[in-house]
């Protein structure tokens, strides 16, 4: 309570201007401010206000006078002494009054009417504007914001209305827009004046909601745009750390009416609290925040409000903003190995991490976090098999260190089987690449090339592995069954080594398929255990195989006889291997018949049986050959997206970041030769792009850094000109002679990067 307290101290001297609790002798001011009759307490009451203890129990100065009043009745608990000499001996509780002062208490306070309308208050507006007098508009934002009952009155669609439902916040969220976009435009004492409502409120409900009618106060006090500047931090933290602690019913209740707000105004508010922890973490001026020391709980509380936007972002469909836009680039530059460390120690306890709101951090965090995690695992790996060696005294050769694969051209696929078959103690090694009878020494560029053929050769139509959908461009696990599945698991080998060792693939899976691969993010300690069955819905199946689902949809929408149109089964048939085979969606399936009331049932069945049951065992050895590199607690901090992103990188080629991002031995950014270069490159096809980048860097993927992390550069190379461009793909270095026309550089650089494939051309 230190750092709450040196916060707030600065407003009890306000305290005198708190509405009062207690009114006159007839009459009881319960919870926050509604009057209720109860003439037979008045006296009593009185006297009570009149003696009750300056601070509250345990709680900072500033709460008592709110506290011993708010709390005391409300919730049973003990009322303050009568009168000095009992203080330590006895005080009086509401389980210990006469019975004849027993009376029932309201739930809920009423609500006064308030009947302005946006209309009315627009006018309100033009008239202070115009005249000068804004006592009107005074008068309406001091009565507005002192109380929570006040905000409710002036908001509510209906004053008394319950509105106790997810889908109706019972907000009119138009009057609410109004008041807020000319705030900013009134006075400053108005708008001082609103703040010191907003403390006194959040002072008297500081223990958190107890009706709907809180928690739309709260609602709405969120959206309040002042808290965009510092001076008003302090306060904008308390308001975040009171609906962080808000029981997880009500962050429900939050997060449906969340997803209402218009998108402009939701973005307004995920960006400020993305600011408000930036601003906190590097703040401009040290001087205008206080120490953080003092409000350590600051950056938790915004944290957690900004994960109730992220949960309404994702129950959105489609979503109200790209989830990237929740990145918090300032992130990039913390000790995130510490954030990681803290997570995997402390797990999701009372121990704050980032990791523990994986959302905010963008992928260039989450690759470096499985990057260190593997080059972690991969010192471990080494050491192990040294200390093997030479605790029985043999002979250490430095191979030890690595995951060495030979394999042969004509013998690619196999050969990389049998390798990483036989060497599958050493996945976790650094990898590192020989092609047989090539006098290639592997520096990061044989690796590459050697995935790139892998992955071509693998996902060939003519190999049978996958099945390539046109519809949807990418490809999926075929259904054929077979004695071995080593292949695939060799595929998720693949995949976790490329992710392991950061080798960008071009691999075409649907999203979907990321989502299987996550699901679980760990694999079972059961070695039973399903795997890869992740939910499947319409939607996804749409990724896949458009043409079906679009079918499926209609079926759902038929407004006719199913039965007698459709003349379907609870059984679907589907080729394999040239020959079709049918399957029961359930028990006794041939005989069911696909009728109105049971079609939700027969569609979730047939998708289900689509991208998980038919495709399980090829799923299950590829899922586990994936992890068998990549397993790391890292990987539960990812997203389906952000897998794929780290497995593939990104197809969008930004030459002209290239460009910018560019080094030069030898040569100047001026030079002939390198403008000509850039003049070539930028009018280039995406497709001879694409060579472009493969001929220099050995991928033709761009990594999750963007292009400034190829660390591109050109070199200048003292050799006649009618030499073609060189490349050192594991240093993504291109070479160029000194060409002295743009015609002359053109026709060489196509040659070379049309013609690049192996140790030299070929």
């Amino acid at each position: 309570m230190d750092g709450e307290h040196s916060a707030l101290s600065g407003v009890e001297r306000d305290r005198e201007r708190l509405p009062p609790i207690y009114s006159n002798s007839s009459s009881v001011v319960l919870g926050r401010g509604a009057k209720q009759p109860f003439p037979s307490l008045g006296n009593f009451i009185s006297s009570l206000s009149q003696k009750r203890d300056a601070g509250g129990r345990g709680f900072p100065a500033s709460f008592a006078g709110t506290l011993t009043s708010t709390v005391g009745l409300r919730h049973g608990r003990e009322l303050p002494p009568i009168c000095n000499d009992v203080r330590q001996k006895h005080r009086l509780s509401i389980d210990t009054l006469p019975p004849e002062l027993k009376a029932p208490f309201p739930l809920d306070p009423i609500i006064p009417l308030r009947t302005k309308t946006t209309k009315e208050f627009q006018e309100d507006m033009d008239r202070a504007t115009q005249s000068g007098d804004w006592r009107e508009v005074r008068d309406f934002y001091l009565t507005t914001f002192e109380s929570f009952i006040e905000i409710n009155a002036a908001f509510k669609r209906e004053a008394n209305g319950l509105f106790n439902t997810i889908e109706d916040s019972g907000v009119n969220a138009k009057f609410v827009n109004a008041v807020y976009d000319t705030l900013l435009g009134t006075p400053q004492d108005i708008q001082k004046s609103v703040l010191k409502g907003i403390i006194n409120s959040l002072l008297r409900e500081w223990k958190g909601p107890r009706t709907k009618d809180d928690l739309r106060a709260y609602f709405i006090l969120l959206q309040n745009p002042q808290y965009s500047s510092t001076n008003t931090y302090v306060i904008y933290a308390h308001l975040l750390r009171q609906i962080a602690a808000l029981s997880e019913a009500d962050h429900h209740f939050l997060v449906h009416w969340l997803k209402r707000l218009s998108a402009r105004r939701f973005r307004q508010l995920v960006e400020r609290l993305l600011q408000f922890i930036s601003t906190r973490l590097f703040p401009g001026d040290p001087d205008e925040l206080p120490p953080l020391s003092k409000c350590s709980w600051w950056i938790p509380s915004a944290t957690k409000v900004l994960s109730l936007f992220n949960a309404a972002n994702s129950v959105s469909s489609p979503p109200i903003m790209p989830f990237t836009d929740f990145y918090n680039i300032t992130l990039d530059h913390i000790d995130f190995m510490e954030e990681y460390r803290i997570w995997q120690n402390h797990g999701n306890s009372n121990r704050f991490s980032f990791c523990q709101f994986p959302f905010i951090l963008s992928t260039v965090v989450k690759k470096a976090i499985i990057q260190k995690d593997s080059e972690q695992q991969m010192i471990s790996q080494a050491r192990q098999s040294l200390v093997s060696k030479v605790s029985r005294r043999q002979r250490v050769d430095m191979n030890l260190l690595f995951l060495n694969i030979k394999v042969r051209r004509a013998q690619l696929l196999s050969d990389s089987l049998d390798e990483l078959t036989r060497k599958r103690c050493d996945l976790k090694k650094k990898l590192r690449v020989t092609f047989v009878g090539e006098a290639g020494l592997d520096m990061g560029g044989l690796t590459k090339e050697w995935f790139l053929l892998l992955v071509r050769q693998i996902f060939h139509t003519d190999y049978g592995m996958f099945t390539y959908m046109k519809d949807s461009r990418c490809h999926w696990f075929s259904s054929w069954k077979c004695d071995n599945y080593s292949e695939f698991q060799l595929v998720g080998t693949l995949m976790g080594l490329a992710v392991y060792n950061s080798i960008a693939l071009d691999i075409h899976f649907p999203l979907y398929c990321y989502r299987k691969l996550l699901s679980p993010p760990t694999v079972p300690c059961d070695q039973n255990a399903f795997v890869g069955m992740a939910t499947a819905t319409l939607e996804d199946l749409q990724q896949v195989m458009p043409e079906l689902a679009h079918g499926l949809g209609e079926l759902l929408s038929y407004e006719g006889n199913v039965e007698e149109d459709f003349y379907l089964t609870f059984q679907i048939s589907q080729e394999e291997m040239g020959i079709m085979k049918s399957y029961n969606l359930k028990p006794g399936g041939d005989k069911i018949p696909v009728t109105k009331q049971n079609r939700k049932e027969y569609v979730q069945l047939y998708v289900d049986f689509l991208l998980n049951k038919s495709i399980y065992k090829q799923f299950a050895a590829f899922y586990h050959g994936f992890h068998s590199v990549c397993a790391s607690d890292a990987l539960m901090l990812l997203r389906p997206e952000e897998v794929e992103m780290l497995v593939c990188g990104s197809p969008e080629l930004d030459m002209s970041a290239l460009q910018k991002a560019a080094q030069y031995e030898g040569y100047s950014k001026a030079d002939t030769t390198v403008r000509c270069f850039w003049e070539v490159v930028l009018a280039f096809t995406l497709e001879l792009q694409k060579k472009l980048l493969h001929f220099a860097t050995g991928s033709d993927r761009v990594p999750v850094g963007g292009m400034a992390d190829l660390n591109f550069k050109i070199s200048k190379i003292d050799v006649p000109t009618d030499w073609l461009p060189v490349s050192h793909t594991c240093f993504n270095q291109i070479c160029l002679p000194p060409y002295r026309t743009r015609k002359e550089l053109k026709h060489k650089l196509t040659i070379a990067i049309s013609n690049a494939e192996g140790f030299g051309l070929e």
